[in-house]
């Protein structure tokens, strides 16, 4: 096989993988089994805790506060605890207009304050431990983390109380979507999380690999308890770190494909960058829980591999993307040229034929999620969905840019992270349970 070949053979598969890998992934959950049947009837109903962290959350958290205590019923009772790190704007004015018993509110005040969300989350998880080892309630009582800007889907909780009737099941993670994609760069986090990180989750959780996301979580609080006095540590992502000590301990996390959190989609790129490299941060902190993943018997061959995938992911999309970009930029100037160069040369007569395929390759996994998102959840027209979809590539784009930034913070050692300022909210109106799917 000459150079030349090699090269286009190369060129080829990095071409073919990407839109074969998100093509699969969307049939798989496309195809993915429909929950159904019987809920497991549970002998004492759970008891629902659910924790709001707010650090100046005054244009959000009234409506958050409100949805959250909605999801409170019959069988799944709910108490809210706010947790206010230290707010210097209105937040404690409007914790303080919303007259219900079941709300907490637990106010940390400087030095204590603003250590971050795991050490907030960590206050609320010890206040909560109290009052269920008094009340002898530990055994059925499940914690919830909802953002400041998330709101609970009506009847979430009995899809989620039925996982839990499953022995062996830790904690279980929502589906996530974005309440304010009427903006391009919202929708398309609305695309990345109600279809691409839907359909991994959903994978994952057949492999046993679902991921602990920042909003809607809900772990037993026993399970938290097993992990010590502080089960949130001060990892850029804490909650993917929790993830990863329960799986540890050989308990399961399942993914509810139907319970729903919704939250604001940044509409700056600036702030979405920085967030994304501070998600990327935070998974080159989890890399030390490579060998005891390594070492889990009770860790398969399959879930071992998914797990070093999405730990090791901003290791090696850097320099991915450093390597393709070159490709791409040596493969059209040795097209248009008409150069050899290291053994490599293309006739230039193929340079729009080539054009045309690597234009498919690109636009071809937007596409695809663009029709999922349009097929599957049908409340965005048609000529949007499109549209998000010829945008997702730079969407991509990114998010290698937010990878290497992740790692030159990683090495220069910086941690430090400002507060991502929320959007004004108009008051939404509580909306009144509706039924959720049963699971098998």
């Amino acid at each position: 096989m000459t150079d030349t070949t090699q090269f286009a053979t190369f060129m080829l598969v990095l071409l073919v993988f990407w839109p074969s890998y998100n093509l699969a992934l969307a049939v798989f959950v496309w195809w993915r089994p429909k929950p159904g049947g019987p809920e497991v009837p549970s002998r004492h109903p759970l008891e629902y805790w659910i924790i709001i962290p707010a650090l100046n959350e005054e244009r959000v958290v009234a409506n958050t506060v409100r949805s959250a205590l909605a999801l409170d019923d019959a069988r799944t009772p709910v108490q809210v605890v706010v947790v206010d790190d230290g707010s210097d704007d209105r937040t404690p004015h409007v914790l303080a207009e919303i007259d219900d018993d079941r709300l907490h509110v637990l106010r940390r005040t400087p030095p204590e304050a603003r250590k971050g969300k795991g050490e907030a989350l960590n206050h609320a998880f010890a206040y909560i431990r109290d009052i269920a080892e008094e009340a002898g309630t530990v055994h059925r009582t499940i914690v919830g983390v909802i953002d400041g800007d998330g709101r609970g889907e009506p009847g979430m909780l009995s899809e989620i109380s039925a996982y839990f009737a499953r022995r062996g099941v830790g904690a279980v993670q929502c589906r996530v979507r974005i309440h304010n994609r009427t903006n391009l760069l919202a929708f398309l986090q609305d695309l990345e999380f109600s279809c691409v990180v839907d359909a991994s989750q959903s994978l994952r959780d057949v492999l046993g690999t679902v991921g602990l996301g920042g909003n809607g979580q809900f772990v037993r609080l026993s399970t938290l308890m097993g992990l010590g006095e502080a089960p949130w540590s001060a990892c850029l992502v804490e909650d993917l770190e929790l993830g990863l000590r329960v799986h540890l301990t050989g308990q399961r996390i399942r993914y509810a494909t139907h319970a729903t959190i919704t939250q604001q989609g940044l509409v700056d790129v600036r702030r979405l960058l920085r967030q994304r490299t501070r998600w990327g941060q935070g998974n080159l902190q989890c890399l030390g829980y490579v060998p005891k993943l390594v070492r889990a018997k009770h860790v398969s061959s399959f879930a071992l591999l998914e797990f070093l995938q999405y730990l090791l992911t901003p290791w090696l999309v850097a320099p991915m993307t450093l390597l393709i970009t070159a490709l791409v930029g040596f493969g059209f100037y040795a097209q248009f040229a008409g150069h050899e160069i290291a053994g490599f040369t293309v006739d230039g007569s193929n340079a729009l034929l080539a054009l045309g395929i690597w234009l498919v390759a690109l636009l071809l996994p937007g596409l695809i999620w663009g029709l999922v998102h349009r097929l599957r959840h049908g409340d965005e027209p048609l000529w949007r969905c499109l549209l998000v979809s010829l945008a997702y590539p730079l969407f991509m784009v990114l998010g290698s840019v937010s990878t290497l930034r992740a790692l030159y913070r990683h090495f220069a050692g910086r941690n430090t992270w400002a507060k991502t300022e929320r959007l004004a909210e108009k008051e939404v109106p509580v909306v009144t349970a509706k039924p959720v799917p049963k699971i098998a």
